[in-house]
């Protein structure tokens, strides 16, 4: 009955548009004024202060004004540069070029979306510029910017290593080499779309290694902020709450100092779009904090994996269902939301069938991520449409192709352990 009554009353509150969060919140506390047999109202407050008290969980609003600070301080379009002088020689370079902005991007950023806004502002119109239709354009980017969510540093990630009490350490390295297999495919998927437009009109170009030289001097600042963070992390100089910091202080010096594309009367306004975000991620975290601790005292997981393991006690069936589940929730839901509702529901669930925590963590992220670019949700649909001008039907159908590709290494990454688990061993 406690279950049933909070999970109900907050599909109700969010029906109702009230913010998931705050929504949480309510039913929970709803719930324990008001039907029988629930703890006493003193164990939310109680939660909600545990909740907050973490200090991983600092990572994420440093993590996000870093971001926003390196975007507004010029870096995703010298990254773009960088990434033209490699591979610009190169028939449809421009497609190759989006996707490998987007993954070095991803590790400077840490979000799904800010990388489809940053990439696609600089990209599409040049693209569209040099005769790919803007459909192409647009897709491409929304499924590169899901990368973001993979490569380290990744807000979901973190997220998830606060809710299931996991290294994040090892989910950052874990992420890697999915992140690199998503962004090869969404290029040959592009090759294979490309091979018949001849009416690509590109500026030809030989390779230079000079030019390769000057751009990479010139963007050299962006390309470090990943090897400083993932360096100081397995180099055991700094956590990766402290790495937050570390990026925050390196950004600003670049963007102010080095780079001048931050003036300091704009700091403030950078300050407060992170803090917005942020807020927004917290009051989250620390509402879902409460909810996860009466769900927990009504037996939810434990029933839920009972009835699972009834349904069979196959791992490959119990994941299989797990990730069909996964799909149909990230259409609806923000991932974040998801991740901190669903992991100590669907953790044990996974674990008693023998799956490594940092594993799971992987595939519920690399799922929920393909939520970003399937509607109604698809947040990088939307801020790719808002880039492009492409209505958001026409971005749907034509992203269409880089989604098989999605669902195909889901299950790959889900049956192959090695795939996220292999850089973790050193």
């Amino acid at each position: 009955m406690v279950a049933v009554s909070t999970i109900g009353l907050m599909f109700l509150l969010v029906a109702l548009s009230i913010p998931i969060a705050i929504a949480m919140g309510i039913a929970t506390f709803l719930t324990m004024v008001l039907v029988d047999g629930s703890p006493p109202v003193v164990l939310l407050a109680r939660s909600l202060v545990t909740a907050a008290d973490s200090f991983p969980l600092i990572a994420v609003p440093l993590f996000i004004l870093a971001g926003d600070l390196m975007q507004a301080g010029g870096m995703s379009r010298r990254i773009v540069e960088f990434s033209y002088s490699i591979v610009g020689h190169i028939k449809g370079s421009l497609a190759y070029v989006n996707v490998i902005a987007c993954c070095f991007f991803a590790a400077i950023s840490g979000s799904s979306p800010a990388t489809v806004a940053a990439i696609g502002s600089n990209l599409i119109p040049e693209m569209a510029r040099s005769g790919y239709s803007r459909a192409f354009s647009a897709s491409l980017t929304a499924a590169g910017g899901m990368v973001g969510v993979m490569i380290p540093p990744s807000i979901p990630f973190i997220i998830y290593g606060v809710t299931a009490e996991v290294s994040i350490g090892k989910l950052f390295m874990a992420g890697i080499l999915p992140g690199i297999l998503f962004a090869l495919t969404y290029m040959a998927t592009a090759r294979l779309l490309l091979r018949k437009n001849v009416q690509l009109n590109e500026t030809s170009r030989s390779f230079s290694s000079r030019e390769v030289a000057r751009s990479f001097g010139s963007s050299i600042w962006a390309l470090l902020v990943p090897v400083i963070i993932l360096g100081g992390i397995y180099g055991g100089i700094f956590t990766p709450t402290e790495a937050g910091g570390v990026a925050v202080l390196y950004a600003v010096i670049v963007g102010v100092f080095v780079y001048r594309d931050i003036r300091l009367s704009e700091l403030p306004k950078i300050l407060a779009k992170s803090a917005l975000t942020s807020g927004q991620i917290l009051i989250l975290v620390v509402m879902a904090g409460g909810f996860g601790r009466l769900l927990t005292i009504a037996q939810v997981p434990n029933d839920l994996a009972a009835a699972i393991s009834g349904i069979s006690s196959n791992p490959l069936v119990v994941l299989l269902f797990i990730n069909l589940l996964l799909i149909v929730i990230g259409m609806f839901m923000e991932t974040v939301a998801s991740i901190i509702i669903l992991t100590p529901l669907l953790l044990p669930v996974a674990t008693a069938v023998g799956v490594d925590p940092v594993h799971f963590g992987v595939i519920m992220t690399v799922n929920l991520a393909i939520g970003f670019c399937t509607p109604p949700l698809g947040v990088n649909l939307f801020v790719a449409s808002s880039v492009s001008g492409v209505k958001i039907l026409k971005l749907s159908a034509a992203i269409i192709p880089y989604f098989m590709g999605m669902l195909a290494l889901l299950a790959v990454i889900t049956y192959v352990p090695d795939v996220s688990l292999f850089l973790t061993r050193f």
